[in-house]
């Protein structure tokens, strides 16, 4: 059972707990004048409902908080790093449920998205949007092709990680320029060969995506494509970074 299906359930007792005492349990006890301590289940109920409540309408509709536990997005993420995830940036979406209610945007080329693991939905993946729907992708010598060009690509240097990053020391970094002028930095082990990827169409309502840290990352190369209907949100900023202890030197970094 998912935490947010908890969250609902939980918040849903408390709430029909707290109604029915004001309406019903309430009036009984005023109109018997009871002096009696309202039921402890009630107390809690009362006094927790507001807090559920709140929790419930942040995490749904607005941002949600979620922790990154691997490197398949290094260099723009890093293990440890907590991120901060727009929930209504492709829409306001019913809890559990996951349907679309107020349409508000499509993704775009480049867009950092938490989406449910298509193999898996009770599983919280992040990777980047690399193919819109209609698209057709090919991934051929590390270069990624869209629509038949190949998406421009520019050495930077040699990444030099910290902590756990310190796993891709020596890996190449290289800036990408998506069609759309958003650009982004990958990581390409040159030690470790990489998997190409014949042309392949994204089917309407589905989105192809690819990590920063190309060849360790699990993705759409692997297993597919991405239904819209499993998107969770846009990822935009870090809020705290913690691996083997606080590190504030990632705090309050825009995720780009």
């Amino acid at each position: 059972m998912s935490f947010e299906l908890i969250l609902v359930i939980i918040t849903a007792i408390t709430g029909v707990i707290t109604y029915v005492d004001r309406v019903v349990w309430r009036p009984k006890r005023q109109a018997a004048m009871m002096s009696v301590k309202e039921p402890i289940l009630v107390e809690y109920a009362r006094s927790l409902f507001p807090v559920f409540l709140v929790v419930l309408v942040l995490r749904s509709f607005i941002i949600e908080p979620f922790r990154i536990p691997s490197g398949s997005m290094y260099p723009t993420l890093q293990i440890g790093d907590f991120i901060a995830v727009n929930k209504f940036a492709y829409g306001v979406k019913l809890p559990v449920l996951q349907t679309t209610i107020i349409p508000v945007s499509e993704p775009e080329r480049g867009d950092v998205v938490v989406f449910k693991y298509p193999n898996d939905p009770a599983v919280d993946y992040i990777k980047r949007v690399v193919g819109l729907p209609g698209d057709k992708i090919t991934y051929v010598g590390r270069t990624i092709f869209i629509n038949g060009n190949p998406v421009k690509s520019e050495f930077i240097g040699k990444y030099h990680g910290t902590e756990s990053g310190s796993i891709m020391d020596g890996a190449s970094v290289v800036k990408e320029t998506f069609p759309n002028g958003t650009t982004h930095k990958v990581l390409l082990d040159m030690d470790k060969s990489s998997l190409d990827l014949d042309t392949v169409v994204v089917p309407e309502g589905h989105y192809f995506m690819m990590g920063d840290n190309r060849d360790h990352s699990n993705d759409s190369r692997f297993w597919g494509f991405v239904p819209a209907k499993n998107l969770k949100g846009k990822a935009f900023g870090i809020w705290m970074h913690w691996d083997n202890g606080l590190q504030l030197n990632r705090l309050g970094q825009e995720i780009k």
